[in-house]
């Protein structure tokens, strides 16, 4: 058996960093336990970026604000997945897929963004790489937090291979 020092080791791509930049404060409660629960199981670096709730004249003129608050916590490169009730159902597959083609390309950052009370502007949606909504049902902002941490890390354990989610890839 060759030891070797200048011999190839097969490299593994880059972890995936997530950004979830999220309109609204979170309160103690089962919704912020949840979402916190599921974060803290990740290995992936998943962290929270709260954007404070814009007071406009209209709820155009919130969206437009709040988009801009949301570009502006976005790192550069960064793959913007829009939370939106008009997007896309994704399995947890196609979830895990999708975040698992943009690691493999070298992608480093993936935000995902969360509205506020009047959701996300549509120029920001529009711009989105992905839109995905959790069906058509309308959902309270934190628990929505939750429910994106449990997908996260379903997708993270589909592409490790790990048995937590059952339905097969």
């Amino acid at each position: 058996m060759c030891r070797c020092r200048n011999r190839k080791q097969p490299v593994s791509p880059s972890p995936l960093r997530i950004l979830i930049a999220a309109v609204g404060r979170a309160r103690r409660g089962p919704e912020e336990a949840l979402f916190r629960h599921y974060l803290a199981r990740m290995r992936w670096h998943a962290e929270l970026r709260e954007i404070a709730e814009a007071r406009g004249p209209t709820p155009e003129a919130q969206r437009r604000e709040e988009a801009g608050r949301l570009r502006a916590t976005m790192p550069e490169g960064a793959r913007l997945v829009a939370l939106d009730e008009r997007g896309q159902n994704i399995d947890s597959v196609g979830l895990a897929t999708q975040l698992g083609r943009w690691r493999d390309d070298g992608i480093r950052d993936a935000t995902f963004a969360i509205g506020g009370a009047e959701g996300l502007d549509p120029a920001l949606v529009e711009s989105a790489d992905l839109v995905i909504a959790f069906g058509r049902a309308t959902w309270p902002h934190m628990l929505v937090r939750g429910m994106l941490a449990e997908q996260l890390y379903r997708a993270e354990t589909i592409l490790g291979g790990h048995p937590y989610h059952r339905g097969g890839p």
